[in-house]
């Protein structure tokens, strides 16, 4: 035989063997094989859930019946507060206006009134995503979701559900739909430690549940899909586009269902709800580091709903005696000072602090307003001003982080130079931008120290362009400040035009203080529930910044606490940086600064007592002309600072900066308008309009104050040397203030004292 016969031996053996295999797979998978396993695994099913159904009883229930109360301790332990009884209030269904109750159908299962209380494909979805680990179910009908509320718990798990299945069968068969509907409203959860739809009510609207019309219904009913998320009273920009697109779509289901007349439909405006308060127990600054505990740890994955059932004993880093110095502060440097109730801006000043320990991210200190039953929103962590100048640090520190060269290609360094000319147009931008200086007070040729003591906005405007906004914009994030609607990659970020919190800037300083090792502020110090325990993340994170690129800009600062617009804050108690900050139309002004173990943030806010809260000026606080960065903000926080460090401190900053190489600045500042005005208006508004004449806020003792003239004598000479005595003050930013001539050093006993 050859080999071309052998070949085809095999090949024909081959063939043989492969029909018969196919010929043994198709016996063995026949269609009706096929089908008759899977309708044997279908009868096998329906025979595990018929025994489910006769064994799994419904339960008596939960209904929160044994709610504990949350302990909340001070870092040494000692008791902060005791909080836990439930906020609900049964109401019956004829308590609930009809059109309300359909408000709820329509925003959370169209067909309750047909279905047999489960959705089959939802809650099959339910299950997929809890084995794929993907979260919340969802799915669920009204009888599924009062079933686990009343009957089971939250936990989000495959038992619960198949459990949930077999009893919202059980409970459709034995109660009527009304008697489940009124269980189902009486039993979610809607945000602001409301439990219920009568105590919902009160809190959002402060009524009773019987007169709530179609319209607030419908927001309570949105609400229920991320009661925190869509909480009007502090959600954020998106939570409140979401829930107003929630609230839309219940009121066209309504449409749909025929329980709504369109023409009304197209009448109804959105129901913004009251203000939150405090709960009782939660007078002063209790209720703030409740809630800034609270928030803390849903963002550690533990549920409000959870948290909201008891049990718990919360450490917080607090350090009590540094929370009452900063109170004491607070009162000592601005409250005494106003008259909230004659003077109308006094009414209207709001202050926040956030104090960190820099080397543990612990948050040791915070002030979120005058009391959280009073004025409910915190002002330490609210994100809605602008935080200015104290955000030309960021720039700063971008600039060096990124070996970044100004548009003639020179390295941007502490000693580079930059035309300080008010409303001098930037260069290499595709957005038009030319804020104005303080007073429309031009610069000429400075160096970057020089711009920073002086805020002076034309530089770092600049320097945002030579970085690139969008380079800015990532240091920023990766140091902590939040992103937003409000944060566009332009050359305007330079004047702090974004939004952010005491709590971010405390942060971001903080991480800077730390050598560039970036700093999460964190107010939690254990968390603990029975058996279990929250496992927390360690505050101190990765590398951000190098240690240069942080001390450097370290180094920077201390310049302005020395020789700038920090210059209040300036003692031999302690070693300083730090940054002011006043932002457009005198809406916010602030002070962050740091030592070598400790950082805070300190603002002011105004804002009305009616719009909503609305921003308005603080101009005129005390009667002392603009409340600038350096006044009350910056008092306070030295204030502050010297208690906390027990009178003080002889540790110094263990800098690794980067030598510093000057040029001669060779004009001298001019207050006269710039010879050139920019072509094309900019696209964005400086961080202020041109102020008016700022006037320092009164000090302890009145006569020991710094003499001050807001209008600077044009014969007046200017010293070129940034580092000289003799340099003025912060003034020549649009969103800053002008402190004096002199650095002023804080008298320990009240008052200033000019330093020569």
């Amino acid at each position: 035989m050859g080999r071309a016969d052998e070949r085809r031996a095999r090949q024909q053996g081959s063939r043989r063997a492969k029909k018969e295999t196919g010929g043994r797979i198709r016996r063995l998978f026949t269609w009706k094989k096929i089908l008759g396993t899977f309708f044997g695994l279908c009868l096998l099913a329906m025979g595990a859930f018929f025994v489910a159904y006769l064994l799994v009883p419904v339960p008596d229930a939960n209904a929160q019946a044994e709610m504990q109360s949350n302990v909340y301790k001070y870092s040494d332990g000692k008791v902060l507060t005791r909080t836990g009884k439930i906020n609900r209030e049964i109401v019956g269904l004829e308590q609930i206006p009809k059109p309300v109750q359909r408000d709820f159908v329509a925003a959370e299962n169209k067909s309750f009134y047909q279905d047999s209380g489960v959705d089959i494909k939802g809650t099959a979805r339910g299950l997929l995503n809890t084995l794929s680990g993907k979260g919340k179910q969802g799915g669920s009908t009204i009888t599924q979701q009062y079933v686990k509320n009343y009957y089971l718990t939250q936990d989000q798990t495959v038992t619960r559900k198949l459990k949930e299945l077999v009893i919202s069968l059980k409970v459709d068969r034995q109660k009527d739909k009304n008697e489940i509907l009124a269980g189902y409203i009486n039993t979610s959860y809607y945000g602001r430690g409301a439990y219920g739809i009568q105590a919902a009510a009160q809190a959002y609207y402060g009524i009773d549940a019987a007169k709530l019309n179609v319209s607030q219904g419908a927001y309570l009913a949105a609400l229920l899909q991320a009661p925190n998320q869509y909480d009007w009273g502090q959600a954020t920009p998106t939570g409140k586009r979401l829930v107003t697109e929630r609230w839309n779509y219940v009121l066209d289901n309504m449409v749909g269902q025929h329980w709504l007349d369109p023409s009304e439909r197209q009448g109804l405006k959105f129901p913004t709800p009251h203000a939150p308060k405090a709960a009782p127990g939660m007078e002063g600054q209790t209720g703030y580091l409740v809630e800034a505990a609270n928030k803390e740890l849903v963002r550690q994955g533990v549920s409000q709903e959870k948290i909201d059932a008891g049990g718990w004993t919360i450490t917080l880093n607090i350090d009590e005696k540094k929370q009452k110095a900063l109170l004491a502060s607070v009162k000592k440097q601005l409250e005494d000072h106003l008259d909230r109730k004659k003077n109308k801006v006094d009414a209207t000043v709001q202050a926040g602090a956030t104090s960190v320990d820099t080397k543990t991210g612990r948050v040791v200190a915070m002030y979120g307003g005058v009391g959280a039953t009073e004025h409910w929103i915190s002002n330490a962590t609210r994100t809605d001003y602008q935080p200015a100048s104290t955000f030309k640090a960021v720039v700063l520190a971008s600039a060096l982080q990124n070996a970044a060269e100004t548009q003639d290609g020179q390295q941007i360094g502490i000693g580079t130079i930059y035309d300080g000319t008010s409303q001098r147009p930037v260069k290499g931008s595709d957005t038009p931008f030319a804020p104005e200086n303080e007073d429309d007070r031009s610069y000429g040729k400075v160096d970057v120290q020089k711009a920073m003591d002086d805020s002076i906005n034309s530089v770092f405007a600049q320097m945002v362009v030579d970085v690139g906004p969008a380079d800015v914009k990532k240091t920023a994030l990766s140091l902590g400040m939040p992103d937003g609607d409000g944060f566009p990659e332009r050359p305007a970020i330079a004047l702090g035009t974004m939004g952010a919190s005491t709590w971010d800037m405390a942060g971001v300083y903080a991480t800077l203080d730390n050598h560039g090792k970036q700093v999460t502020p964190s107010i939690v110090k254990s968390a603990e529930h029975k058996d279990s325990k929250v496992d927390l993340p360690d505050p101190i994170g990765k590398q951000v910044l190098t240690r240069e690129t942080a001390d450097t800009v370290t180094k920077v600062l201390q310049g302005v606490v020395s020789n700038g617009s920090g210059s209040v804050v300036n003692t031999d108690a302690y070693h300083a940086a730090g940054k002011t900050g006043t932002s457009e139309n005198n809406k916010s002004a602030w002070f962050v600064g740091y030592t070598p173990q400790i950082t805070t943030a300190v603002a002011l806010f105004g804002e009305s007592p009616k719009d909503g809260g609305g921003q308005v000026t603080l101009t005129g606080t005390a009667n002392s002309g603009r409340a600038n960065g350096g006044g009350f903000p910056a008092k306070i926080w030295a204030d502050y600072t010297l208690a906390a460090l027990n009178g003080g401190s002889d540790v110094d900053f263990d800098l690794e900066a980067q030598k510093v190489v000057r040029e001669e600045p060779s004009e001298s500042p001019s207050t006269s308008a710039p010879e050139e005005s920019p072509s094309e208006k900019p696209s964005e508004t400086p961080s202020e309009e041109a102020p008016s004449p700022s006037i320092t806020p009164p000090s302890d003792t009145p006569s020991e104050s710094a003499s001050e003239d807001p209008q600077e004598d044009p014969s007046e000479t200017e010293s070129t040397d940034p580092d000289d005595p003799g340099d003025p003050g912060e003034g020549a930013s649009s969103n800053e203030e002008e402190e004096g001539r002199q650095p002023v050093r804080p008298n320990l006993l009240g008052g200033n004292e000019q330093q020569r």
